[in-house]
């Protein structure tokens, strides 16, 4: 309230002040006061009805009045013998009001954070990362987004759940591990910050092919696929979906050894040749060591030779 009477003060004070420059002091204050008043009033009427219906009115007025003056014209050319004279003020009135009442019951649930909402959500569709089941029970996309190489919202489909569901029900011992793997790793992604976690219910029943439905979804929502399975990623790139593939991603990033080179390697087992041994790198690439026979459990260096 005191804000209000602080402007309100303002305002008069402007208008005396201009109106004395004038040798109009009191024309000045009135001129002044009645324009605080006017924003008093305004002020009040955005604090009852909320800024989204005002703005709403205001556009819903304009389109309005200008669809009032596009009709009026044309209307007038063939209706020549119709008074002109009252005929503006019927068209204004009649599209304005209408256009008034459409701006305020469209503006009434607008909200900035509406707004905003909307909008990162539009931005986020984009960012949208699609994940089946190949890829849960790998587990690698845990590290992966750890790493921060990936962001975003995840959307996992009911029936991806399903799948790992009947997975880990299964009666075979290890489709049950893998499945309640499966299940773990959703379990530690949802719990990594950057990542959004969406559980969705499309489920495309006309569609039975698992595989099928996730490339609908993806084309549905704009969102890209992260698999581990070759025919997958092969039928969505023809159905123009953008496509991750893990195994190609460590493939990428394997590191690249040249001829000469040397590397500490540790020599777990013995080889297929007569005496060779067999080292693993980090990433899990196989080397085979020639004459390493002999250092099987022991860590040594190596030359690299092809």
């Amino acid at each position: 309230m005191l804000y209000r009477i602080v402007f309100f003060l303002i305002f008069t004070a402007v208008g005396y002040l201009l109106g004395l420059k004038e040798g109009l002091m009191y024309q000045g204050i009135i001129w002044g006061a009645g324009v605080g008043i006017i924003a008093l009033i305004i002020d009040y009427i955005f604090s009852i009805v909320g800024v989204g219906m005002v703005i709403g009115g205001l556009l819903g007025l304009s389109v309005g009045l200008l669809f009032a003056k596009l009709i009026y014209f044309p209307l007038m050319s063939v209706f020549a013998n119709i008074d002109g004279k009252y005929a503006p003020v019927v068209f204004n009135a009649l599209f304005g009001y209408s256009g008034l009442l459409l701006g305020l019951r469209a503006g009434k649930d607008f909200t900035i954070s509406n707004l905003v909402n909307s909008f990162k959500s539009r931005i986020e569709e984009g960012r949208s990362t699609i994940i089946d089941t190949s890829v849960i029970i790998d587990g690698r996309i845990v590290d992966v987004c750890e790493a921060g190489f990936l962001e975003g919202s995840f959307i996992i489909p009911q029936f991806i759940l399903q799948e790992l569901q009947n997975i880990a029900d299964s009666a075979d011992s290890l489709r049950r591990a893998r499945g309640r793997r499966g299940l773990d790793i959703l379990h530690k992604i949802q719990k990594i910050n950057n990542i959004d976690v969406k559980i969705v219910d499309e489920d495309f029943p006309k569609i039975k092919e698992v595989d099928a439905k996730l490339v609908a979804l993806a084309r549905t929502v704009d969102a890209k696929i992260i698999t581990n399975d070759f025919n997958l990623n092969k039928v969505a790139e023809l159905q123009g979906v953008t496509v991750l593939n893990l195994n190609e991603l460590a493939n990428a990033l394997k590191p690249v050894v040249l001829p000469g080179e040397t590397m500490n390697i540790f020599i777990a087992k013995e080889g297929k040749e007569s005496n060779q041994g067999v080292g693993y790198l980090d990433d899990g690439t196989m080397v085979v060591v020639d004459h390493a026979k002999k250092t099987i459990n022991r860590q040594v260096d190596v030359i690299v030779t092809s």
